[in-house]
């Protein structure tokens, strides 16, 4: 699994690291079942600190999409419709940070659809 950094992106490093992951799991390029790579080795090959990638995998754990064991390490679980749907929420947000949009506004417009 690839993950790169962008260091110009406003987004934390944490951020960035577990929207990626996200990605290729909503993609299918990670399964249910899959184990991640180690945090330590993830910190070390992307080069940053190993609580940045401790944060990202609390992320998606709190968010359902891994579990995480000790001696076992970080596997993926079976939630992709939920990731899907997470990942468009997300840029949805950004989209609308980006034009101005208040939230009381984004979630007016939510609203209507639901």
């Amino acid at each position: 699994m690839l993950i790169a950094i962008d260091e110009q992106s406003p987004d934390p490093l944490f951020r960035q690291i577990a929207a990626q992951i996200r990605r290729a799991i909503a993609d299918g390029k990670v399964v249910a079942g899959h184990r991640l790579p180690a945090a330590r080795e993830l910190a070390g090959s992307l080069a940053v600190n190993l609580h940045t990638v401790l944060r990202a995998f609390d992320e998606l754990r709190d968010e359902g999409l891994v579990e995480m064991r000790r001696g076992r390490g970080v596997t993926v679980r079976d939630r992709k419709p939920q990731a899907n749907l997470r990942q468009s929420a997300q840029v949805l947000a950004r989209e609308a940070r980006r034009q101005g949009v208040s939230r009381t506004e984004l979630l007016r417009l939510v609203k209507e659809y639901l």
